[in-house]
């Protein structure tokens, strides 16, 4: 298998009473296994209906999707998604909340309890399983929330924004953990952004779309070395394919 996810031709349209909006239109490139492909564009262009499409949740009009070579036809019990806000249930401490997904699974809870403390221990948690979530930091929620879509084991991780509320330093500081966790964890990560910098930092290709509707107006391969730490910002390179993304959405 060459390709983990195929994107071909993809179109979305959502109707509202007489009036039809076009969010994705002819939209197509993929992603190989164990690639990190970031997404960026303006608020609308489509980002988070390409995800949803991805992961089954919501049809596509035209056009197609396939993961690990199937097509996309319903939703996806074999991948993990990460969404913007941590999602976590106040009641339910750490532990309790990665273990969630495979309650929700019908899966054996005690046989995936070690998986979760390996996951507790890849994401800095060991220690906080015990914690509310309210006794947590927004970067901690979101560790949570990642072991939570990891807990199965998936191959492939979806992540809509997952950093996006967090102040700057928590979210570089998160930039560096996913990027460890997708080196020891070996997922691919299809993750979006609207944060140019981001998208460049984390990706081996970034996916540049257009505003609404959204198609791919470039896919620009990262040439950048790994590991990646904040010292890269300030490079030359890197602070070029900044400004190349910059004004190729036309942010001036």
């Amino acid at each position: 298998m060459s390709n983990l996810i195929e994107y071909e031709r993809l179109r979305k349209i959502y109707n509202s009473g007489n009036d039809e909006v076009i969010a994705l239109e002819e939209v197509s490139f993929s992603v190989d296994p164990g690639e990190f492909v970031t997404v960026v564009g303006r608020s609308g262009c489509g980002k988070s209906t390409l995800l949803k499409i991805t992961a089954g949740l919501l049809p596509a009009t035209g056009g197609a999707v396939r993961v690990a070579g199937d097509a996309v036809k319903g939703p996806l019990t074999n991948i993990g998604f990460v969404f913007q806000a941590p999602v976590l249930l106040a009641w339910r401490k750490a532990l309790d909340n990665i273990l969630l997904q495979i309650e929700a699974r019908g899966l054996n809870v005690e046989a995936y309890r070690k998986r979760a403390f390996e996951l507790l221990e890849l994401t800095g948690l060991r220690g906080f399983e015990n914690k509310y979530p309210n006794e947590l930091s927004g970067g901690m929620q979101q560790r949570v929330s990642i072991s939570r879509a990891l807990i199965h084991d998936p191959p492939l991780l979806l992540m809509d924004e997952p950093f996006g509320a967090l102040d700057a330093i928590t979210r570089d500081e998160m930039n560096l953990e996913l990027l460890r966790i997708w080196r020891e964890a070996k997922k691919t990560v299809l993750f979006l952004t609207h944060s140019i910098a981001e998208a460049v930092f984390l990706g081996d290709r970034v996916v540049v779309m257009t505003p609404r509707p959204g198609r791919v107006a470039e896919i620009l391969p990262i040439d950048l070395p790994r590991p990646r730490t904040t010292a890269l910002r300030d490079d030359a390179k890197f602070i070029g394919y900044v400004r190349k993304i910059r004004e190729r959405l036309g942010v001036q």
